[in-house]
């Protein structure tokens, strides 16, 4: 095994030396990279699903825009546990960096793309870096923070989800609004924005961090990351468009058979793999280790679900544009934030967690069973203090989940625990988001089409739908029309379109609103029972103590134990003979004594 150690500062460390301890100010300063590399990821998240629409409009692919989402996905799920195999085996820096560099290099692509089609591929090499950034930020946080103090700082990264979700909808909206910018078309920027963030971020981190190398002799487990890809391509594919092309449809039963055949074989090569293995089997004798793994799944699933129908309530029911909705889920942002901040201060005093996810996951599913309750009439006020029970009960929830992981699996396995985790909750995320929307659009045109056939029984409805199909507006007057002859089209329309929503006369838009709201209501139900299902599994969570050492120094002090009982052994080996003389009665003829 070769070793390679450097401090946080320019000395060496010598062998058998423990792992330096890092200052509060060493700390912050790392944690300043850290963000700044999580940002980039959070803020392209939300950023380029604000503007997807323009961007689509101006390359002429509305019909293939899933497709940029989807390539994106595919790559930067895939990517994150080879990031933290191979940062274990070789270090975290210069992967680190290598997330950001590629991330920076497929921005400036994405900018430059004229196709759709172009555009997706870009996209996907962008999440080939996207894949390292959140994981990699998490595992080097585990590597300089004990455990008990672990959660103060995971705070800070919360604060960079809050921050992106609120900036990232009013930045979409701003940029892609605008005709040029510079000479470039306004939704260039989107993606060109990322360029000097990310520059920024490739200095500090190359300045501040600076941690301990040891490097192990061993395979990297390549035919596992071949067949994970084989296994999650189709199913990710599937998820993202099989509401286009119909859940039994042949081209989405291809895609199962691949998925799960390619499942099959990731799990045979792993289990040959040993240790060696991209995402090693024995994880999953853990007990911590795999409930967290299913808690992960189900609460990404809810989570990213919840969060994703949120703006569409916003925008839809309410009436608010892309950038006026992200500072309506302020109060989200805000009890994910305070939540985080209070659990990680309760957590480094008392050194117990377990009731922290309890709380997130009940608190989560009270939520979105009140948001069933939720219609377009429903006052803001309202709706936003729901917003703020969600938002606590996600700041309760995301870290101490990540956190007791990384308590129970083995220090040297750091990176591989913590990328796991985060692929799982991205596993689940992804599908939640394609289930729960593909729910959503299958409910959308009944319950319009309810809605239309309430309102056509009320006087003041019909007198709007006279006066629309008789005047100048063509859009108000073709969906007068349309109703009027009793179109079934007309309550479907709102599943290619919802812009013409709100152009259309109040009494007229009140049934879409109310029929999009009760589909909703059906959505939330079902995020709610899958949240509950997370709120039964993290009851089985087995608590341990938190460890006192971070990450690195457990490393060194797992090393140092190993090349002392090393060293026992070679002294007993040594003493043999001489004991074995003894016990005959011989005369020892072993090396004279000193």
């Amino acid at each position: 095994m070769s070793t390679t150690q450097a401090s946080p500062g320019s000395a060496a460390s010598a062998p058998g030396e423990l792992a330096p301890m890092f200052t509060h100010k060493q700390i912050l300063s790392i944690l300043a990279g850290l963000m700044m590399g999580m940002f980039l990821a959070a803020l392209d998240q939300t950023i380029v699903s604000t503007s997807i629409r323009t961007i689509a409009d101006d390359l002429h692919g509305f019909s293939v825009q899933a497709w940029v989402t989807t390539a994106y996905l595919i790559t930067s799920t895939i990517a994150t546990p080879l990031y933290g195999k191979l940062s274990d085996l070789y270090g975290r820096k210069p992967y680190f960096m290598a997330a950001i560099s590629i991330f920076v290099v497929g921005s400036m692509l994405c900018g430059l793309a004229t196709s759709m089609y172009q555009l997706a591929a870009f996209r996907a090499f962008q999440g080939l870096g996207a894949g390292g950034l959140m994981s990699m930020a998490l595992t080097i946080l585990g590597d300089i923070v004990p455990p008990r103090e672990r959660s103060k700082y995971q705070g800070y990264f919360l604060a960079v989800f809050g921050t992106s979700s609120v900036l990232g909808p009013v930045l979409g909206g701003l940029l892609a609004g605008q005709s040029s910018i510079l000479g470039v078309t306004g939704w260039r920027w989107v993606f060109y924005i990322n360029v000097p963030l990310g520059i920024m971020a490739l200095v500090v981190v190359w300045r501040v961090l600076n941690l301990p190398v040891h490097r192990r002799d061993a395979k990297v487990d390549w035919w596992g990351a071949v067949l994970l890809a084989v296994a999650l391509v189709p199913l990710l594919i599937v998820a993202e468009q099989g509401r286009t092309w119909g859940w039994s449809s042949g081209t989405a039963l291809l895609c199962f058979a691949v998925g799960l055949a390619g499942i099959a074989a990731f799990i045979a090569a792993e289990l040959r793999m040993g240790d060696d293995a991209l995402i090693p089997m024995r994880f999953f004798r853990n007990s911590i280790f795999s409930v967290g793994v299913v808690v992960s799944v189900v609460a990404g699933a809810a989570m990213f679900g919840g969060i994703s129908l949120l703006p569409l309530y916003l925008q839809v029911a309410k009436g608010s544009s892309p950038t006026l909705a992200g500072y309506q889920i302020l109060p989200m942002v805000l009890g994910m934030m305070s939540a985080s901040i209070l659990s990680g201060q309760l957590i480094a005093r008392t050194g117990r967690y377990k009731v922290y996810p309890i709380i997130g996951t009940g608190l989560i599913t009270v939520g979105m069973v009140l948001f069933s309750f939720v219609h377009a009439d429903t006052p803001l006020w309202q709706s936003m203090l729901i917003m703020l029970m969600f938002g606590l009960g996600l700041g309760n929830m995301m870290q101490p989940l990540t956190l007791a992981i990384q308590n129970a699996m083995p220090p040297k396995d750091m990176g591989v625990s913590t990328a796991a985790a985060t692929f799982f909750r991205q596993i689940g995320a992804t599908l939640g988001v394609a289930v729960f929307l593909s729910l959503l659009f299958s409910e959308l045109t009944p319950k319009i089409a309810d809605s239309l056939r309430t309102a056509a029984g009320q006087p003041q409805f019909q007198q709007a739908l006279k006066t629309a199909a008789t005047g100048s507006d063509p859009v108000q007057a073709g969906f007068a029309q349309g109703i009027l002859k009793q179109d079934p089209s007309v309550a479907g329309s709102a599943l290619t379109d919802t812009a013409f929503i709100q152009k259309l006369d109040p009494i007229l838009a009140a049934p879409f609103k109310m029929g999009f709201s009760n589909a909703m209501d059906v959505v939330f139900v079902c995020v709610a029972a899958v949240m509950f299902v997370g709120f039964i599994m993290v009851w089985f969570f087995k608590e341990i103590p938190l460890r006192g050492q971070s990450g690195l120094a457990a490393q060194q002090a797992d090393r140092d134990a190993a090349a002392a009982a090393s060293q026992q052994a070679a002294l007993s080996a040594a003493d043999a003979p001489f004991v074995e003389d003894v016990a005959a009665g011989g005369e020892h003829t072993g090396p004279p004594e000193s």
